[in-house]
């Protein structure tokens, strides 16, 4: 019986480890996942294209 409980307390740990790891890296890579794209969104307001062809 502690055998099983030394187990399951190694798997949680195991387990507990590698999500915090994930999470790690996924919380990071969406922040600036979104300030890239924040930062693209007010560039273009700042800086309108203009369409380029004939003028009147």
């Amino acid at each position: 019986m502690g055998t099983t409980i030394r187990q399951r307390a190694l798997l949680l740990v195991m387990t507990t480890i590698f999500a915090v790891l994930a999470l790690d890296i996924a919380i990071p890579a969406m922040t600036l996942s979104l300030m890239a794209l924040s930062r693209w969104l007010v560039s273009l307001d700042l800086y309108p294209v203009e369409p380029r062809g004939k003028t009147a």
